[in-house]
């Protein structure tokens, strides 16, 4: 099997860390770009590592070090992302990229530690210290948009222990949107398909034409959002879903919500 049939299957989940650690599409595109200009260029710029997916990542985290990370990215174009790169400036870079490739991709401490070339010792601690910045951020309003109940009950259960208030649980488009018209949420938790058939991305685009709040795609159906232009800003986890892994993005997000002021303000209880 050639380099590139190896790596085919890894590109989507590669746009997606690249989306989370950079802050934008946009930005973290252009860093995937560039690994992919390098092995054009070089197969043998792959490092050796015990896995050929490692080795991508591995290069991946090589060039977002190296790289003038201020030219690889787009000027902000929306208050959104300008919010993004300012709290990301503020990060220790190696903190970020432990806690993403940990939790987001689910790579175990060994695996990560192989990618960044340290040891699972001192991965460990740069994920305890990740952690505790992200606790230490401020709680936030949740809208929930989940047609099974179960599902929903779980996300519910895991935004309450991190400190947020969960504002709605909403089982259809029309249910979400009802409920951003009562109070206007910091974070929206979203599935594809709801209970009446109607589409979670459609409720997710309708709300951001209201407000401003960050959004994470929770689905059992990725590809839905990984092949086309999804809406911004959002985020996208795989159902079935590892709780840790939920927990770790709903902190990651919130570093990168905008506390930008509503396009309207909502209407009276």
């Amino acid at each position: 099997m050639s380099l590139a049939e190896q790596l085919v299957g890894r590109i989507p989940p590669l746009r997606r860390f690249a989306r989370a650690l950079t802050g934008s599409q946009r930005g973290g595109d252009a860093y995937v770009a560039a690994v992919l200009e390098a092995l054009a260029e070089d197969p043998r710029a792959l490092p050796k590592k015990s896995q050929t997916v490692l080795g991508l990542y591995a290069l991946f985290c090589r060039l977002w070090q190296t790289l003038n990370q201020d030219s690889q990215r787009a000027t902000p174009s929306s208050l959104w992302e300008a919010n993004a790169d300012q709290r990301l400036a503020a990060l220790v870079p190696r903190e970020r990229v432990v806690f993403l490739l940990r939790f987001l991709e689910g790579f175990s401490a060994a695996e990560t530690a192989e990618i960044l070339d340290m040891t699972p010792e001192a991965v460990d601690r740069l994920m305890a210290k990740a952690s505790a910045d992200i606790a230490a951020e401020l709680s936030t309003r949740v809208l929930i948009i989940e047609d099974e109940p179960l599902i929903a009950l779980d996300i519910e259960r895991l935004v309450v222990s991190l400190g947020h208030e969960v504002i709605s649980v909403a089982r259809t488009h029309r249910e979400a949107i009802d409920s951003i018209a009562r109070e206007q949420p910091g974070l929206v938790l979203a599935d594809v398909q709801l209970a009446d058939g109607s589409s979670g991305i459609e409720a997710v685009k309708e709300i951001l034409e209201e407000c401003s709040p960050p959004v994470v795609f929770i689905t059992a159906f990725p590809d839905l959002l990984l092949t086309g232009t999804r809406p911004e800003p959002t985020f996208l986890m795989s159902k079935p879903f590892d709780p840790e892994a939920v927990k770790a993005m709903i902190s990651q997000v919130l570093f990168f919500q905008s506390g930008g002021t509503p396009k309207r303000a909502p209407e009276a209880r």
